[in-house]
């Protein structure tokens, strides 16, 4: 299963040639995580304070297969890959059908206090899993 969200691509998300700028497509990224987290009852804005931990972003990358321009309804998928200490957050986004760019988001699980990773605590490992890939193949992450 993944989790979905439309995106809307808007007229000030856009350059003069009327393509998406590449920092709308980011921003547009990290809020279907936002959105994601949220849904499954760990909100990036409160894990820190309730948990004790957060998902610092570490590493992302985005290939381009064609351009998303203003007026399109982009439909942006996430799917979990579950590392031990860490989660890669896997898109795809399409347009009209079509695969528009892929990428991931890299995150680690960081105590508050900023000292280093560790594991991915039970209770959101099971609300990330639900979403995770099938495979369970882990390979989005360095310490498995």
């Amino acid at each position: 299963m993944t989790y979905e969200r439309v995106w809307t691509v808007r007229f000030s998300d856009a350059d003069s040639f009327g393509i998406a700028h590449y920092p709308r497509i980011v921003d547009a990224v990290h809020e279907t995580s936002d959105m994601f987290m949220q849904s499954i009852g760990f909100p990036y804005w409160e894990i820190v304070e309730e948990h004790g931990y957060g998902l610092p972003l570490v590493e992302m990358n985005f290939e381009f297969e064609r351009p998303v321009e203003a007026g399109d309804e982009v439909t942006v998928e996430l799917t979990p890959d579950l590392g031990t200490r860490s989660v890669r957050f896997e898109y795809v986004a399409r347009s009209d059908g079509e695969v528009a760019f892929t990428g991931y988001e890299q995150r680690v699980c960081a105590p508050a206090d900023g000292e280093g990773s560790m594991e991915l605590p039970d209770d959101l490992r099971a609300a990330l899993s639900e979403y995770a890939d099938a495979d369970g193949d882990g390979d989005g992450s360095e310490d498995d």
